[in-house]
């Protein structure tokens, strides 16, 4: 992936930790993570100043709502795409999901560019 055509993700979570190891394996991966957030009013500043191309969002952030979060950034950064994140399964979250205005569900042991890339772009079925 050139550095023109790297996406530009911003990750919510509530675990530093994980903020910190996510953002390393990702920018390793080919893409910029161009801001985090722990909380969802953070979420909404960072999102409306750095216009991010993704936003990965934790399903579970604390005391707050992903899914909550998720309708809200689709609100306020109308077309930038939401793709829900969780330490979860998707077939324990798939109704949650489903429901939800995200573009897709990533488990956190699934975190890569390819597979962020592949909920963002996905490749139209191939003929047999």
């Amino acid at each position: 992936m050139t550095a023109e055509a790297r996406l530009r993700i911003l990750i919510v979570d509530d675990n530093r930790h994980f903020l910190a190891a996510a953002s390393n394996l990702l920018e390793q991966d080919g893409l910029s993570v161009v801001g985090t957030a722990l909380t969802s009013a953070e979420a909404l500043t960072v999102a409306t100043e750095v216009r991010p191309d993704a936003i990965l969002v934790d399903v579970d952030l604390g005391d707050e709502s992903g899914v909550d979060l998720a309708q809200q950034l689709t609100a306020v950064i109308d077309g930038t795409p939401v793709v829900l994140i969780s330490v979860y399964s998707e077939s324990e979250l798939c109704d949650l999901v489903a429901a939800s205005p995200a573009v897709g569900f990533l488990s956190k042991a699934d975190l890569s560019a390819r597979n962020i890339s592949k909920l963002l772009r996905p490749v139209p079925d191939q003929p047999a």
